[in-house]
C-alpha cells in the first residue's frame, strides 16, 4: 500500500504545545513497565525537551520510578545523587559536570539542565530517598572512571579489599589509561588481556555483599549497588574493547546486551523498594526500536529495544522520534567540536518525507488502533539516523537504513522542523583516555 499523507493526517494526534499533547501516550503507558523514548539524532532540542515533558508526567502521574540513559554509569550516578537530594553536587550544572568526554553535548546541554533541575525540585517533596525518582546510566564506555569508583568504594569500606582490587586493575596501567590502545594490544594478542583480573574483582565484590550490606542498612545497599555496577562495567568494557576490532556487529551486540543487563540489574534493585519497578529509557532510535524490524537484523545485530520486547512483551512501549529538516548539534569528525549544522531535508521515499507531506508541523502517531496506517508504514522504507557525527556529503550511505517503522516502534513523534540542542559550553573539547561515547558506530 502506498503511503497516503491524508490517511496519516486523520490518524495522527497534532502537537499544540499543551500538556494534553501527551494524553494519548500516557493512556498507552498505563500498564507498561518499560517506556523507551528514542531520538533520530543525538543533537536535537525538541527530542530532549519532548522526552523530558513526557517523563515528568510518567513520574508524577503514572508512578514510574527511574530514568535510564544511553550514558555512562559513573557520570550518571553523579547526576542521580543531585536529583535525589543526596550529598554531592549542589547545582544541576555541577551534577552534569561528569559528562566531559566527546560528545559532551549529548547530556551536558540546556535541556538536560532544565530537566535535572525539575526532577530535583520534584523529589524534594517526596519523603525518603528510596522513594525519589533517580537517573541511571546504561552504557559501557567508562572503563577508567568505573575502576576508580570501585576502588574508592572499597577504600572507604574495606581498605584491604581496595588494595587487592587495585592490584587486579593495575593490569591496565601499562596501557596508559588508553582503552583503545588496550583493545588493540589485547585484541590482537600482542599483549595479555586483563579478563581474569576484572572478572576476579567483580566476583570478590559479590562475595562480600552480605558483610558490606550489614554495615549501614539502606544507604549501604545503594552504595554497594553502584559499586557492583561499576565493577560490572569494567568487566564488560574490557571484553568490549578486546572485541571492538573484530567488527561492528560483535561490539554492538555486546554493548546493547550490557545495556539490557544493566536495566535488569536496576529493576531488580528497585524492585526491593517498589515491588514492581517501572523505568523510562532515553536512547537513540537505533537502540530502542526493535532491531528485528530493520536491516540491523540482516547483519546479525540486536538492540535493547528487541531484548526488552522479548523479555517483557506487552509491558514495553517503544516510541520513535523523527524530523524532516532543521539544524542539529553534531561534529564533523570524531573528537571534533560541537557544531550547529544544517540538516538536509529527508530523502524522498523515506518515512520522514512521508510525514513531511502530511503538512502537519508536529504530531504523535500510535499504530495501535490505526491498522491502515500501520500497514502503510510497514515498508520497508528508508529511515534516517544521525549520531554524534553528521556527514551530509555522504547522507544516504552514512545516515539512512531500511526499516519497517510500524513494526520497529509502537508509536512515533514527528516534528517536521527542529533545531540544534544547546551545549552548556560554546566549545567542546574531548578528554583523552577513554573511547568516545557511541564509538565506533556513532549511535
Amino acid at each position: 500500500m502506498n503511503p497516503d499523507p491524508e490517511t496519516i493526517r486523520h490518524a495522527a494526534h497534532p502537537l499544540n504545545g499543551s500538556p494534553a499533547d501527551f494524553d494519548p501516550l500516557l493512556e498507552r503507558c498505563a500498564g507498561a513497565r518499560i517506556v523507551l523514548l528514542g531520538e533520530a539524532t543525538h543533537g536535537t532540542h525538541e527530542f530532549y525537551s519532548t522526552r523530558a515533558r513526557i517523563t515528568a508526567r510518567l513520574f508524577a502521574e503514572l508512578g514510574f520510578h527511574a530514568l535510564a540513559l544511553e550514558a555512562d554509569w559513573p557520570d550518571t550516578w553523579h547526576l542521580n545523587r543531585f536529583v535525589k537530594g543526596l550529598d554531592g553536587p549542589a547545582t544541576a550544572s555541577d551534577a552534569l559536570s561528569g559528562f566531559r568526554r566527546f560528545p559532551q553535548w549529548m547530556w551536558r546541554n540546556s535541556d538536560m539542565l532544565d530537566f535535572a533541575g525539575w526532577l530535583h525540585d520534584h523529589n524534594s517533596s517526596i519523603t525518603g530517598p528510596s522513594s525519589r525518582r533517580g537517573i541511571y546510566g546504561l552504557d559501557i564506555y567508562s572503563l577508567n572512571e568505573s575502576m576508580k569508583a570501585v576502588v574508592d568504594y572499597l577504600t572507604h569500606i574495606d581498605p584491604t579489599a581496595a588494595h587487592d582490587c587495585m592490584q587486579r586493575y593495575a593490569c591496565f596501567d601499562h596501557f596508559g589509561g588508553d582503552a583503545r590502545r588496550y583493545g588493540l594490544m589485547a585484541g590482537t594478542g600482542i599483549s595479555a588481556g586483563c579478563e581474569r583480573q576484572v572478572v576476579g574483582a567483580l566476583a570478590e565484590l559479590r562475595r562480600s555483599r552480605a558483610s558490606y550490606l550489614a554495615l549501614d542498612g539502606e544507604a549501604a545497599e545503594e552504595d554497594f549497588f553502584q559499586a557492583q555496577q561499576n565493577a560490572t562495567v569494567v568487566a564488560n568494557a574490557e571484553k568490549y574493547y578486546r572485541t571492538m576490532l573484530r567488527g561492528d556487529v560483535e561490539s554492538w551486540n555486546l554493548r546493547d546486551r550490557h545495556m539490557m543487563d544493566t536495566l535488569l540489574a536496576l529493576m531488580d534493585h528497585l524492585d526491593r523498594l517498589h515491588d514492581k519497578s517501572r523505568i523510562v529509557i532515553w536512547a537513540h532510535n537505533s537502540h530502542i526500536g526493535n532491531a528485528n524490524a530493520t536491516e540491523m537484523a540482516q547483519r546479525g545485530e540486536l538492540n535493547i529495544g528487541q531484548l526488552c520486547r522479548e523479555r517483557f512483551g506487552d509491558e514495553v512501549v517503544a516510541v520513535g522520534f523523527t524530523t524532516y529538516s532543521g539544524t542539529v548539534t553534531a561534529a564533523s569528525e570524531w573528537d571534533g567540536p560541537a557544531e550547529h549544522r544544517e540538516m538536509r531535508p529527508a530523502l524522498p521515499r523515506s518515512y520522514e518525507a512521508i510525514f513531511h507531506h502530511s503538512e502537519m508541523p508536529a504530531f504523535y502517531l500510535d499504530f495501535r488502533g490505526h491498522p491502515a496506517v500501520a500497514d502503510m508504514l510497514r515498508g520497508p522504507m528508508l529511515e534516517r539516523a544521525i549520531g554524534v557525527v553528521y556527514k551530509p556529503e555522504t547522507e544516504r550511505r552514512s545516515h539512512y537504513f531500511s526499516a519497517s517503522l510500524a513494526e520497529q516502534f509502537d508509536a512515533v513523534f514527528h516534528i517536521d522542523t527542529t533545531r540544534a540542542v544547546e551545549p552548556l559550553e560554546s566549545s567542546v573539547l574531548c578528554t583523552a583516555g577513554e573511547v568516545e561515547e557511541t564509538f565506533p558506530t556513532g549511535l
